[in-house]
């Protein structure tokens, strides 16, 4: 009691009671709910049960039993409103909400490290959403064009004549085209001409964008949009072919040459305009419907997923079906409106074939000043483990296998630390917290095919329980590294923090 070493565990954290056992600390218990139960039977067992200690087997039990009515001095809870604690960054909608606002308290561009995000209840970000659904249309149509082979004429041919009457195209589909031609014919270059055009229009206000999100969409109506996605849809999903020119294919090239220097999501777009659908409340990796992370399998080539209403995640790849989804589910989390949409990481690296996320763990001691701690050190391919987890001594390993040896601590490590210190410094005015506590975090990133992280979410009260022989050590080591920094560390700082570092304080 003098020590002030009396400590409260709320959960199932066998490995915290072991240690702080290991190091003279005793436990706190509270009545146990069927103690109480039995307190309203009679004033004489209430009697009898405040004045014999618990059976607990062993001298803790006697120990926890003396200090009933003492206050705990150390809590390990999983139950955040426990410490008043509020933590905006740790749903998708808070996280969404606060990265917007990067920009505007330091240097930093959350497009560099966050897919593009959405929230569909607010008309303003729904009619964002829908113009960049728009513009990624576009700009996926071009990366086609340059990608198919069989969309080059070669010798004399020319293309056929951009005349939009009729005879112009026809896909499969549920709003038929004017036209005579199959689904395997060409459709006309004016479809890649419109799209030159709207990306064109989008550079030039990309070379005088501020940092304020209400920068015009271009070319609202300078096409028509449900026309032009209809027919991108069945470039990019049905196999019709576009005719380019040589001098249409170099237009295109050097277009998306220009616009990679000033969109630095371009490259992990991909080309199918693939968008998820996920509840805005959700974190921790509930509501995840399959896939590793916040990221569902990827679509087919000719549809998405089956529909998973919350608490699942769903995959679109049409603009009327995004929309559709989030009007349709009956979620608390729609009827708020809270959904978000978000872009899909379609060119992933992955092991041997498999999608992967890297989980990171850190902690935050204090956020006035802010100070975090940074934790250094998944048809499945038969060299995949079988349950999909490796530690990033592994993973290292398997990047220099792909030549990339270099790519964990000079791209992924430092890009990680720099997201995860944005996000909390976007949030930080809007976080509650109260002095002498600490919270321990999961963040979930994606991996591009260029070794850049995408964060995908950060998760509050990440789960300890071991799933693999992997994570039983990490998770141990974790949990033992934690205590060595919030209760050693701050009588003595030249204490080992086991693999926390310190990366940041004010």
């Amino acid at each position: 009691v003098q020590e002030k070493k009396i400590f409260m565990v709320q959960g199932h954290y066998p490995i915290i009671r072991r240690l702080l056992r290991a190091r003279g600390w005793v436990e706190w218990k509270p009545p146990s709910m069927d103690r109480q139960l039995e307190q309203h039977h009679g004033n004489q067992k209430k009697q009898q049960l405040e004045t014999q200690p618990r059976e607990d087997g062993d001298e803790q039990g006697e120990a926890s039993y003396l200090v009933r009515n003492r206050v705990p001095n150390f809590i390990w809870t999983n139950y955040l409103g426990a410490v008043d604690r509020l933590t905006t960054f740790s749903k998708q909608e808070g996280l969404c909400l606060s990265l917007q606002n990067l920009p505007w308290i330091e240097q930093a561009d959350p497009n560099t490290f966050f897919p593009r995000c959405y929230l569909l209840g607010t008309t303003g970000e729904r009619e964002a959403f829908i113009d960049d659904f728009r513009l990624t249309a576009a700009r996926s149509l071009l990366k086609l064009a340059l990608e198919k082979p069989e969309n080059r004429l070669t010798g004399n041919r020319q293309p056929p004549s951009s005349n939009k009457g009729p005879g112009w195209h026809m896909c499969h589909d549920s709003h038929p085209m004017p036209s005579a031609a199959g689904p395997g014919s060409p459709v006309y270059p004016h479809l890649v001409e419109e799209a030159l055009e709207v990306c064109e229009q989008h550079l030039g206000v990309l070379g005088h964008q501020d940092i304020d999100r209400g920068t015009p969409f271009p070319c609202r109506t300078c096409i028509d949009w449900d026309r032009f996605l209809h027919d991108y849809y069945c470039v990019a999903h049905e196999g019709a072919r576009l005719a380019l020119s040589g001098a249409l294919q170099n237009r295109c090239q050097e277009l998306l040459q220009r616009l990679e220097e000033q969109l630095p999501q371009l490259s992990m777009e991909g080309k199918l305009n693939v968008w998820i659908l996920k509840p805005g409340a959700e974190s921790q990796g509930r509501g995840k419907a399959g896939g590793s992370g916040g990221h569902t399998e990827a679509p087919h080539q000719v549809g998405v997923p089956p529909l998973l209403c919350s608490p699942g995640i769903v995959c679109a790849t049409r603009l009327e079906e995004v929309l559709r989804l989030a009007r349709g589910c009956t979620a608390l989390s729609a009827r708020e409106g809270k959904w978000v949409v978000q872009k899909y990481v379609e060119r992933l690296l992955t092991i041997f074939g498999t999608k992967f996320d890297i989980r990171q763990w850190f902690v935050v001691t204090d956020w006035k000043p802010l100070t975090k701690w940074y934790k250094t050190s998944p048809d499945q391919d038969p060299r995949v483990p079988p349950d999909r987890i490796w530690s990033s001594k592994q993973f290292q390993a398997y990047l220099g296998q792909l030549g990339q040896a270099d790519a964990w601590h000079q791209v992924m490590v430092p890009s990680m630390k720099a997201a995860i210190l944005s996000a909390l410094r976007s949030a930080q005015d809007q976080v509650g917290f109260r002095k002498g506590s600490f919270e321990l975090y999961g963040a979930d990133f994606l991996v591009g095919q260029d070794c850049q992280p995408w964060l995908l979410e950060i998760n509050s009260n990440p789960t300890m329980s071991p799933s693999s022989a992997v994570t039983r050590r990490l998770c141990a080591n974790v949990q033992r590294d934690t205590l060595r920094l919030v209760l050693d560390y701050k009588d003595n700082p030249t204490c080992s923090t086991g693999a926390f570092e310190l990366i940041y304080k004010e």
